[in-house]
């Protein structure tokens, strides 16, 4: 106890001055502490400030935000036909490849309406070849007609000339046969009462009587002649109307061979339509067989052996895992976009792997989240609260980023960007 209470008095008393001096001991030991307190104070603000400076400006140039996930195209796959499943090949969480069968209906109504339309098809080719081989026909019989018609009329007008003075001819010769007639018969009138008197010889009479008979004889033969005469002309004029009709129809030569060549045209139309029926037959038939249109993993499968289809139907979903195919939406702060621009660097980080895969961002959206939502706030009240809104930035893997495909749709991920 006197130890002590001999250190204690030691440490509370002061030192005595020194002579010569007006500064103790234990004065220059605080001074002392006081300065190397000072000195690491210093040495810390030296340190901390470059420290700070460097932080801030890593910090500064990075933006970065929790709320985003990956996000990608989810492919449906549906029936272009509708048919009876034969066949589901795929279960949900598959991964198929492009081109993989996923699906058969039955095939059994396409290949009938392929053997349909191929039996329409050969009706309609036959067709069109026959009425395009009448074209040339067409035009060969109307230009022989033409010259036909036009030989007959030259003919029928020289008959008809020829019959017209046939015809003069027993005309004249009638008349000639009536004159005599009639003198005959006014002999035979003025000699029979002179031959009863016997004025005159009875075979003057007689030969009179004989010259009459003879006479009307020749007027009827003449009669027939000029009938005959004038039949022959109208023949000839029903053989020059037949001959100019003849001539009309070859004259319209160009529109028969339009006619057979608008009827060809028709044929060959109908063909082609025959075609395209079968060409669609044949689609049919290949979409009876249901394939995937992207490599990605199955899902959202609904379809059943046994089930009809209708088109259009919704089957199953396809997610494809290349990374191409996938890309982040980003919900930034619209105070954190001041100085973001595509094409900026950014690391992602994924919270299932604890892995960081390189992008870039590609674009920033045209509106916010909410201005996408099915009810937008309606800030046009006085019950408005200012609430930062949030855009979302879509930022694209860069190529190669992920080979193993283990990225999924709806993961959650930190992006970070580099805005400076």
């Amino acid at each position: 106890m006197p130890d002590q209470l001999t250190q204690a008095q030691e440490t509370t008393l002061p030192e005595p001055p020194r002579h010569g001096t007006g500064v103790g001991p234990g004065h220059r030991r605080m001074r002392g502490k006081a300065l190397r307190r000072i000195m690491i104070l210093l040495v810390v603000l030296a340190v901390l400030v470059p420290a700070s400076i460097v932080l801030y400006r890593r910090l500064a140039a990075w933006e970065s935000t929790d709320d985003a996930q990956i996000d990608g195209y989810i492919y449906p796959v549906s029936s272009r036909v509708p048919g009876y499943v034969t066949r589901v090949t795929v279960d949900n969480n598959t991964y198929v490849k492009a081109g993989t069968v996923l699906a058969r209906l039955d095939p059994t109504d396409y290949e009938v309406a392929i053997a349909n339309a191929k039996a329409t098809l050969a009706n309609d080719q036959a067709s069109a070849a026959s009425l395009a081989t009448n074209i040339p026909i067409t035009s060969v019989n109307t230009s022989s007609q033409l010259s036909s018609a036009q030989a007959e009329i030259d003919n029928v007008n020289a008959g008809l000339i020829a019959a017209q003075h046939q015809f003069d001819a027993s005309q004249a010769a009638l008349r000639q046969a009536e004159a005599n007639d009639l003198k005959a018969q006014d002999d035979v009138t003025r000699y029979k009462p002179l031959a009863a008197k016997d004025e005159i010889s009875q075979q003057q009479y007689t030969q009179a009587v004989d010259t009459q008979k003879a006479t009307a004889a020749a007027v009827e033969s003449a009669r027939e002649a000029a009938a005959a005469s004038q039949q022959a002309v109208a023949q000839s004029h029903a053989r020059l109307a037949q001959a100019q009709a003849q001539l009309e129809a070859a004259h319209t030569r160009p529109q028969q061979i339009s006619v057979q060549q608008s009827r060809a045209r028709a044929a060959q139309a109908e063909t082609q339509r025959a075609m395209a029926l079968l060409q669609q037959a044949e689609l049919n038939l290949q979409y009876a067989t249901i394939v995937a249109p992207v490599s990605g993993i199955v899902g959202q499968r609904s379809v059943q052996p046994g089930q009809n289809v209708t088109p259009g139907q919704q089957l199953m979903t396809i997610v494809p895992l290349d990374s191409q195919n996938l890309w982040v939406t980003a919900n930034f702060k619209e105070t954190q976009l001041k100085f973001m621009r595509p094409d900026q660097e950014v690391k992602i980080s994924v919270d299932t792997y604890g892995r960081t895969y390189a992008g870039h961002v590609l674009n920033i959206g045209g509106a916010t989240g909410a201005r996408y939502s099915l009810l937008p706030p309606e800030n046009a009240t006085g019950n408005y609260v200012k609430v930062v809104q949030r855009i979302p930035v879509k930022i694209v893997l860069d190529k190669g980023q992920d080979p193993e495909h283990l990225l999924r749709l709806g993961m959650s991920v930190e992006p970070d960007v580099k805005v400076r």
